[in-house]
């Protein structure tokens, strides 16, 4: 359906008269007359009747000039949405880890309120958040990998790198740990079990790299998402895990420093190849560099 065509219909329907209808559109009104003629013929109904020397819709004439209103909306927003130098407006579906939510995305919602940008926010770890955007099911991901073991976007995949903290050793709280490079203390504890993420294999993978720097292979026991739950198990002495620096540790908790090299925790945002430019995805994407 030629929507030039519905645009006519919904003047005349508004306007009473052909005539008007060319003046407010810029035509003559055997175009008006024509292009409604083709619009009927297009979905097979009459749409006009004749009232003495005028015509009016009839009522199924009226009934689409009715739908017309909500297409031709829209239609406009559509091509505002489309439209790169359109104010921005639009629901992102955004999926990342959780620190990464309370850090870069809750501080934005304030600094939406006066946009027509809406956010949809669910907490997945990174290989979950990649998977749904590959699916077209979100728009923007954060994820992280560390320094050690760094994640592969492919081509698939745009990522701008957000921020980096370092993380540390939790150990049990009477644990003493002179000053040594990563790999001694890690050596230190290679009689321990080991804790890792349950849903996450970025950092067994770094537990294990630095494990065969000091020549054994880590014993990992147990496996937990919360990072809360990783102190409880190290505060139990069920075993020792990665837990990052500026976090307040529980008593019996110990965390020692990782250096040379540093064990450095990176989060990146991250869309589908192509899409970067669609104004609400730029806009978020534009604040949470700011």
């Amino acid at each position: 359906m030629e929507t030039r065509r519905l645009e006519l219909l919904v003047a005349l329907a508004r306007l009473g008269s052909m005539r008007e209808v060319a003046d407010e559109m810029g035509v003559t009104t055997s175009t008006v007359s024509q292009q409604i003629a083709a619009l009927a013929r297009e979905t097979g109904t009459e749409l006009l009747e004749p009232v003495g020397r005028r015509v009016r819709l009839t009522p199924a004439g009226r009934r689409l000039a009715d739908h017309g209103l909500t297409i031709l909306a829209a239609v406009d927003a559509a091509r505002a949405d489309l439209d790169p130098g359109a104010e921005p407006a639009g629901t992102v579906r955004v999926a990342g880890f959780a620190t990464a939510i309370r850090r870069s995305l809750l501080p934005l919602l304030g600094s939406l309120e006066d946009t027509q940008v809406r956010m949809l926010v669910a907490e997945h770890e990174p290989i979950e958040a990649l998977d749904l955007l590959a699916e077209d099911a979100i728009d923007l991901a954060l994820v992280y990998d560390y320094a050690l073991a760094p994640l592969t976007f492919g081509n698939r995949f745009e990522a701008t790198p957000l921020w980096t903290a370092r993380w540390g050793l939790g150990v049990p709280g009477e644990s003493t740990v002179d000053d040594l490079s990563t790999v001694d203390i890690v050596d230190r504890h290679r009689d321990h079990d080991w804790i890792v993420n349950s849903r996450n294999d970025a950092d067994e993978r770094v537990v294990a790299a630095l494990a065969a720097h000091a020549g054994f292979t880590p014993r990992i026991v147990h496996r937990a998402d919360s990072l809360d739950l990783v102190q409880d198990l190290v505060a139990a002495g069920l075993g020792v895990g990665l837990l990052p620096e500026g976090m307040p540790m529980r008593s019996g908790v110990r965390l020692i420093p990782l250096r040379e090299p540093e064990v450095l925790l990176r989060a990146f945002a991250v869309v589908g190849r192509g899409r970067a430019a669609w104004a609400p995805l730029a806009l978020i994407a534009d604040r949470l560099m700011g």
